[in-house]
C-alpha cells in the first residue's frame, strides 16, 4: 500500500496550539509565574513559523539563487548570534568569531553535501540547501555555546594555575591547553549522546519528516545517516575554531593571559530563574502573579 501524505488543517494545527494549555495550567496549579511567559512563547512560536513558512514558500516557487544565498546567510548571522547569547562569557571580538566559526564550519558541511553527497541541480534548490544548512547550523551553534561557556569556566577556575605555568616559562599554547580541551570536548558531547541513540530512543527530525512525507523507510535512513555525520563534523569543526579564535584573543603573543578582558554575563535561563525566585520571596507575589 503506498503511503499517504495528509494536509493538515488549520483547524488542526490550532488544536495542538491549544495543548499548550497544559502548561500554563500546571504553572497555575504550581504558581510558577510562567504563565504569560509559556503564551507569549507560544504566540511567537506560531508567527515565526508561519512566517518563515511563507518566506519559504515563496522562495522555493521563485527559485533564485541570490535570493537563497540571501537567505543563508541570515540563517548564518542569527546561529552565530544565537549561540553567543546562550553563554556566560564576553570578550571583545566574541560575536565576529562566533559568526565566523558557525558559518565557516557550517558552510563546509553544507558545500560538501549539496557538491558532493546529495549533488543537486542547481546546487542553489532551496528544497535542499536551506533545510541542509540549517540543520547544520543549529547542531553546530549549540556546540558553539557549549564550548565557550566551558572555556570561560575553565579560564576562570584554572587562572592561577595557568598565570603560574606562564610566569615559569610555558606558552601560552601550553598554559591553555587543558582548558581548551575540556571546552572542545564540551562542545562535542551533546552530537556523540546523539549519535549513540539514534534510530533507538529517538527518530530523528529529517527522517521522521521524510517518513512522514511517504519517502521510504531506507532511504530516510540513509538520508539521515548523510546528515547526522555532516552535523558532527560541522560540530567537531565550530567548537574548535571558535574556541581556538577565544584563545587567540584571550592570550597575546607575549604569552601573557588577558584575563580582565573577560565578562560574564548571567545567562537567560539565570535570569529567569532568579526573577522567579525574587517573585516569589514574601511580599513580593502580587495578584497577577498566580496565572
Amino acid at each position: 500500500m503506498k503511503p499517504v501524505y495528509l494536509d493538515l488543517t488549520y483547524f488542526q494545527v490550532g488544536l495542538a496550539a491549544s495543548l499548550i494549555l497544559i502548561n500554563s495550567g500546571i504553572s497555575a496549579l504550581l504558581r510558577l509565574g510562567l504563565g504569560r511567559r509559556l503564551l507569549l512563547a507560544a504566540a511567537c512560536s506560531v508567527a515565526q513559523l508561519l512566517l518563515v513558512g511563507l518566506v519559504l514558500e515563496w522562495i522555493f516557487r521563485v527559485s533564485r539563487w541570490y535570493l537563497v544565498l540571501a537567505l543563508m546567510l541570515v540563517m548564518t548571522g542569527v546561529a552565530g548570534v544565537a549561540a553567543i547569547r546562550r553563554t556566560h562569557i564576553r570578550y571583545p571580538g566574541i560575536w565576529l568569531s562566533s559568526i565566523v566559526s558557525v558559518g565557516a564550519s557550517s558552510w563546509l558541511m553544507a558545500a560538501t553535501a549539496l557538491f558532493a553527497l546529495v549533488p543537486v541541480e542547481p546546487w542553489y534548490s532551496p528544497q535542499y540547501a536551506i533545510p541542509l544548512l540549517g540543520m547544520i547550523l543549529g547542531n553546530t551553534l549549540n556546540g558553539i555555546s557549549l564550548g565557550l561557556d566551558r572555556l570561560g569556566g575553565e579560564l576562570a577556575a584554572r587562572r592561577p594555575q595557568i598565570e603560574a605555568l606562564l610566569a615559569l616559562g610555558a606558552t601560552r599554547r601550553e598554559a591553555a591547553r587543558q582548558p581548551i580541551q575540556q571546552a572542545v570536548r564540551t562542545g562535542m558531547v551533546p552530537i556523540i549522546n546523539a549519535m549513540m541513540v539514534v534510530g533507538v530512543v529517538s527518530l530523528p527530525g529529517m527522517m521522521t519528516g521524510q517518513l512522514l512525507a511517504g519517502v521510504s523507510p531506507i532511504q530516510a535512513v540513509k538520508y539521515q545517516i548523510v546528515i547526522m555525520f555532516l552535523i558532527a563534523s560541522g560540530t567537531a569543526l565550530g567548537t574548535v575554531g571558535v574556541v581556538l579564535l577565544s584563545y587567540r584573543r584571550l592570550f597575546n603573543e607575549h604569552h601573557q593571559f588577558l584575563y580582565a578582558l573577560i565578562a560574564e554575563r548571567q545567562p537567560w535561563r539565570e535570569r529567569v530563574s532568579d526573577d522567579l525566585q525574587d517573585r516569589a520571596a514574601p511580599g513580593n507575589l502580587g495578584a497577577g502573579d498566580l496565572d
